[in-house]
């Protein structure tokens, strides 16, 4: 692959990272990211729960692979509103409600308007209480305050606003001179973007896989059922979410992180050694670990009773579900090591447990 163009790939990422799509609202997301690829010359369809498949013929049928990114995102939902026109709220996904003191937000009626707000804690100033700083911070003892002259709950709700109403947290884009990304959402925005950046590489360089690929753009990973329906003919499934940073992990926000074993146990050691074999051949700066506190779209396949090999890669991404940080040198890394891993030997996993045997032969 010839050197990553970084603004093809920032630009991806930007445009993706501000269309709001808390998980069970990820429409325009996907809407956009399938105008992209038919765009590049891509078929692709929908399955129904929205999931988005992008589906490349190759040089063999055998075996089909399948590379998974998510396109949901960490949000909120109002739960209720309060007696004095703020809104009570429940968690999409698992967001460090910390971090979300004082960020802005937008509400997403069900009639399509949108209204801006601030998640707030329920003693927000200083002057007032004195548990300002020290109160924890829950879905108890945090609410939204709307931009709008409401004062009880029937302002709030002539504004059209109910229960159940979205309520998409500002992701906060920023690329530095340094090539830092900041933003809330690299997990898992970062590697749709590093997807349409190698489906156009492919296009640009004329490449023929080696084998039948598919490309997934999944929508409920993080409430764990993703990619619980796959195409029946994949046999091999390689997710692509966020490399964690961390106590005893070894990632940095340059490398690509390949994973050994996560919450849900260990993934497939064959795919795992010709994870690493790949990114040497690519001359990607990688690293090993096992994430403590973590599940992927690779195990929701296996959970939902899939009979596949499972990987699970991603860019070093510092301070999940926060306001987080990569480089752009380890999504470049992740795209190199995805450019050996979709073009390369068909049957490199096969040789990679040969190799496996022949060492505990010995």
């Amino acid at each position: 692959m010839k050197k990553m163009n970084e603004q093809i790939l920032a630009d991806y990422a930007q445009q993706l990272l501000g269309i709001d799509s808390p998980t069970g609202f990820t429409q325009h997301a996907i809407a956009w990211i399938e105008e992209q690829v038919q765009a590049l010359g891509y078929t692709c369809y929908r399955n129904a729960k929205g999931n988005l498949i992008v589906e490349i013929e190759g040089l063999a049928d055998q075996p089909v692979v399948a590379v998974s990114a998510h396109t949901d995102t960490l949000g909120l939902m109002v739960r209720a509103i309060k007696k004095d026109g703020k809104l009570a709220f429940t968690r999409l996904g698992g967001p460090c409600l910390p971090t979300l003191d004082g960020e802005y937000c937008r509400i997403i009626t069900r009639q399509g308007k949108v209204y801006t707000g601030t998640i707030l804690s329920t003693a927000p100033a200083v002057h007032v209480y004195k548990e300002a700083s020290s109160q924890e911070r829950s879905e108890e003892t945090m609410e939204v305050r709307i931009d709008e002259l409401v004062r009880n709950e029937e302002d709030v709700r002539q504004l059209g606003i109910q229960a159940g109403d979205i309520i998409a947290i500002d992701p906060k884009t920023t690329i530095t001179p340094s090539g830092f990304i900041k933003s809330r959402f690299l997990d898992d925005k970062i590697s749709a973007a590093i997807f349409l950046t190698l489906l156009k590489a492919l296009k640009d360089e004329n490449v023929t896989l080696p084998q039948k690929t598919y490309f997934l753009f999944s929508t409920y990973e993080e409430v764990g059922h993703g990619a619980s329906w796959i195409p029946g003919d994949v046999t091999e499934l390689l997710a692509v979410d966020m490399g964690c940073i961390g106590t005893d992990l070894s990632c940095t926000e340059t490398d690509v992180s390949i994973c050994a074993k996560d919450s849900g146990g260990p993934y497939d050691y064959a795919v795992t050694t010709a994870l690493v074999e790949a990114a040497k051949a690519a001359g990607a700066a990688y690293a090993v670990d096992v994430y403590p506190h973590y599940g992927s779209d690779a195990e929701a396949a296996l959970s939902a009773g899939y009979d596949v090999r499972h990987g699970l890669i991603g860019a070093g991404v510092y301070a999940s579900h926060g306001y987080e940080r990569s480089h752009v040198e380890g999504v470049e890394n992740t795209l190199k090591m995805l450019w050996q891993y979709t073009t390369k030997a068909v049957d490199r996993v096969k040789r990679t447990e040969r190799k496996i045997s022949g060492v505990f032969r010995e």
